[in-house]
């Protein structure tokens, strides 16, 4: 774990829980591609960097989740270095406390209040800003959060933070976090058309063709929309289909994953209602979700 591994001339990246990519500059000045989940992992990176004689010039976030923007805060007290990040994911990385009561939708009680939801905020510049370093190509990835974009460093080498997950990541954990459900199907359409050297997710392994991830995650996806239409055969309420995904699935309920799946939940019932899919009635002061017959 935190071992650097080279794909390119200049291009690296530090293999941890939530990939680290690094653009090393002519002048030993790097770019970071996301920072890791906290303080600790922001050292044992700097300890790799130091040990390579480079320095940060600034910190490319592709999305606002805490795992990508954890480190930030630590490496901005110790180097000074600029920090980007794409539209709402730049203003979340500013108030990280947006995270945890987004995905609540209220004020996140203290299960929520953890490092893994709630970074420590950092002053944070939206990617557009004519600072950002423009030798680095920013890709839109929306779909999985608000604004997410990956990155293209010069080595044709394409960051793809959170976009596609592993099949050993699908079958533990099933329901991945989603924002935008026709959003992310749009994204995988997307990268599957792109054309790159090498493809980094960030929770996966670096492969060369995305056509397998992307299509074995639209599988997933199409799923448990089904499943979801399956369960609203009758009308029913949220926390009932919430209940019975858990139990299919073999869910583990807390109240970190209510939050989490129950998020994505509502997102998969958006977007079934905006397609037609599924309405909504109203019974006995509950709102109720039912398949269109």
């Amino acid at each position: 774990m935190y071992e650097l591994i080279q794909v390119a001339n200049n291009t690296y990246y530090v293999n941890c829980p939530a990939k680290i990519g690094i653009y090393c500059c002519e002048d030993k000045g790097v770019y970071l591609i996301d920072s890791g989940n906290d303080k600790d992992a922001g050292r044992r990176v700097r300890k790799i960097l130091d040990e390579n004689g480079w320095h940060v010039k600034a910190i490319l976030n592709t999305h606002a989740n805490a795992d990508h923007i954890g480190g930030n805060r630590y490496f901005q007290q110790n180097t000074g270095c600029k920090i980007f990040a794409p539209g709402i994911d730049a203003c979340i990385t500013r108030y990280p406390i947006l995270e945890p009561a987004f995905l609540y939708g209220a004020y996140p009680c203290k299960p929520l209040r953890h490092k893994f939801l709630l970074a420590q905020e950092s002053e944070c510049a939206d990617i557009s800003s004519p600072d950002f370093p423009s030798e680095i190509e920013a890709i839109p990835l929306r779909g999985h959060f608000f604004d997410m974009v990956g990155f293209r460093t010069p080595d044709d080498i394409v960051f793809l933070a959170d976009c596609v997950s592993s099949a050993a990541t699908l079958e533990k954990y099933q329901i991945g976090f989603i924002y935008d459900v026709q959003a992310y199907l749009d994204t995988l359409d997307y990268v599957e058309s792109l054309s790159a050297k090498l493809f980094v997710p960030s929770h996966t392994e670096a492969v060369e063709d995305m056509h397998t991830l992307a299509d074995l995650n639209r599988k997933k996806v199409l799923e448990i929309a089904d499943k979801i239409i399956e369960i609203c055969a009758e009308p029913i309420n949220f926390e009932a289909i919430l209940q019975r995904l858990f139990k299919e699935y073999s869910l583990c309920m807390s109240f970190e994953q209510y939050a989490l799946v129950g998020s994505t939940v509502r997102s998969y019932l958006s977007w079934l209602y905006d397609g037609g899919r599924l309405t909504v009635l109203c019974d006995d002061s509950m709102l109720l979700w039912s398949k269109v017959k």
